[in-house]
């Protein structure tokens, strides 16, 4: 039995301000902004994949974890521009290992916050699945 070709296409980041958090994001990772397409801000990504910045109604915004595998050489440049922003990044998913950068197989990681407490993480290697 052959698997199914199933691929994930889009996904909906909720924000407070749909707009400054795209804008934070797609600067961090060095993307750009799209048009809006109707109620969503979309972010594309380089494997087909839009994160999709949806404006949620007033009320808190459950923290999510959005993780990107971004090349080695682009790392350092990401790292530059959350100090520039004055974002604190970690080695740690827990964030307590402040302006610290992981190992993690063989690669490179780090985690921060987005402007509505998604726990964003760059990393140069995927994870070994068993």
């Amino acid at each position: 039995m052959t698997s199914p070709q199933v691929q994930l296409n889009h996904t909906v980041v909720h924000s407070s301000d749909r707009s400054a958090s795209a804008r934070f994001l797609a600067g961090i990772l060095g993307l750009t902004v799209g048009a809006p397409f109707g109620p969503f801000l979309p972010v594309d990504l380089a494997n087909g994949v839009t994160l999709d910045f949806y404006q949620a109604p007033e009320g808190p915004i459950q923290g999510q974890h959005y993780a990107f595998l971004v090349a080695d050489e682009d790392f350092d440049a990401m790292i530059d521009r959350l100090e520039a922003a004055g974002v604190t990044y970690y080695a740690d998913p827990n964030h307590t290992q402040p302006h610290e950068v992981n190992g993690l197989f063989g690669g490179r990681g780090a985690y921060f916050d987005d402007p509505d407490g998604h726990n964003m993480e760059i990393m140069t290697v995927p994870y070994a699945r068993p």
